[in-house]
């Protein structure tokens, strides 16, 4: 009696290669190398009741001082002086110059990620302290207010795309691998 050797199922063979496909591709998700904001000082939404005297940042990875930004603005998007950014592994901090008044304020931040590409992001926090005026409505000419923001880093580069196209072929070779192995068995 004679037996042919056994060949493994098409299903397991698109199961294997699937499964070998996803490692390769998760691991090259852009996102995991970008920089993200995982604390701050105030932090974001806080209701003060006492004026802060410095912004505080913590990321998740260490920052390039040359490459740290952080602004701090107004309700009416005017520039409040503050310090140069002083950069201490992956928490960059500013002094502000003077008492914040009552109101709303803007903290805007932009950094750069170990892979290279630029972080940026925003939070609002809100100064009400019972024992303060609230802020002058003065409009400063020339003022820069804060970067409009998504928290998101400025681009994705062309790994999405690319792992989308690798999904697209390794599911229709898949497909046809399928169909060929039930059209031989």
């Amino acid at each position: 009696m004679s037996t042919r050797p056994r060949r493994p199922h098409a299903a397991a063979r698109i199961a294997a290669l699937l499964v070998a496909v996803a490692v390769l591709v998760a691991p090259a998700s852009p996102a995991a190398a970008h920089n993200t904001l995982r604390a701050s000082e105030p932090a974001a939404a806080a209701r003060l009741t006492a004026p802060p005297t410095r912004i505080s940042l913590t990321f998740l990875q260490k920052l390039d001082p040359a490459f740290t930004t952080i602004v701090l603005s107004d309700a009416e998007q005017r520039k409040v002086p503050t310090g140069a950014p002083v950069v201490a592994d992956a928490t960059g901090t500013v002094t502000i110059d003077r008492p914040l008044a009552n109101g709303a304020y803007t903290v805007a931040y932009r950094v750069v990620s170990a892979d290279g590409h630029p972080v940026q992001g925003s939070y609002a926090f809100t100064v009400d302290d019972p024992t303060a005026s609230p802020a002058p409505a003065v409009s400063t000419p020339g003022a820069a207010g804060p970067a409009t923001s998504s928290g998101r880093s400025a681009g994705a580069g062309p790994w999405p795309l690319a792992a989308g196209v690798l999904l697209v072929i390794v599911v229709a070779g898949g497909v046809v691998l399928l169909r060929r192995c039930r059209g031989t068995a």
